[in-house]
C-alpha cells in the first residue's frame, strides 16, 4: 500500500533530482545567503517582491536531498502569494516541523505536506527550514547571511 512515507520520499527524490526555480533572478531585487553548518547546506535566496507579493523566487546552491526539495517545494508554494499569506505558510510550515502539528491543515499546505516527514528526524528539521528562515529573514530586510545555528 502506497502510505506517507512512500510519498515523502517520493517527492523528496523528485524535487532533489529536479529541483523547481533553481537559478538565478536576473537581476533580483532581493537576494540573501542562508547556510546550515552541520550538514553543509548552502543557497542563496532570489526574491523580486511586487506591491506586496511574491512576483518571482528563485534559489541556487548546494546541500542534501531535504534541503534541495525543501527549497524547490517552497518555491513553489509562496511564488504569487502576498508577503503576509508568504508568512503564514512560514508559521504553518514550522510548526509542522517543529510542534505537534496537530492544529495544521495538511491539505491547505499542499505539497509542503509530505515533508511532514521530517519532523520523525529532528537531525534533518535545520535542512528543511534553511531555506524558510532564509526567506523569512529577506522578507524582513535582513542583508547578513542567515544561519540555523
Amino acid at each position: 500500500m502506497f502510505d506517507l512515507k512512500d510519498l515523502y520520499q517520493e517527492v523528496i527524490v523528485d524535487h532533489n533530482r529536479n529541483p523547481r526555480n533553481f537559478g538565478e533572478i536576473e537581476p533580483p531585487r532581493k537576494l540573501l545567503e542562508g547556510f546550515n553548518p552541520l550538514c553543509g547546506d548552502r543557497l542563496t535566496l532570489y526574491l523580486n517582491v511586487d506591491s506586496g507579493q511574491i512576483s518571482d523566487i528563485k534559489f541556487s546552491g548546494s546541500g542534501c536531498a531535504i534541503s534541495i526539495a525543501s527549497a524547490s517545494l517552497m518555491t513553489e508554494g509562496v511564488r504569487g502569494k502576498s508577503v503576509e499569506e508568504a508568512e503564514t505558510v512560514f508559521a504553518d510550515f514550522h510548526e509542522l516541523l517543529t510542534g505537534d502539528g496537530a492544529e495544521i491543515d495538511l491539505n491547505h499546505m499542499g505539497k509542503l505536506a509530505v515533508l511532514a516527514g521530517v519532523r520523525d528526524y529532528p537531525s534533518r528539521v535545520k535542512c528543511a527550514t534553511l531555506c524558510w528562515h532564509t526567506l523569512r529573514a529577506l522578507l524582513a530586510g535582513a542583508n547578513a547571511p542567515v544561519s540555523t545555528e
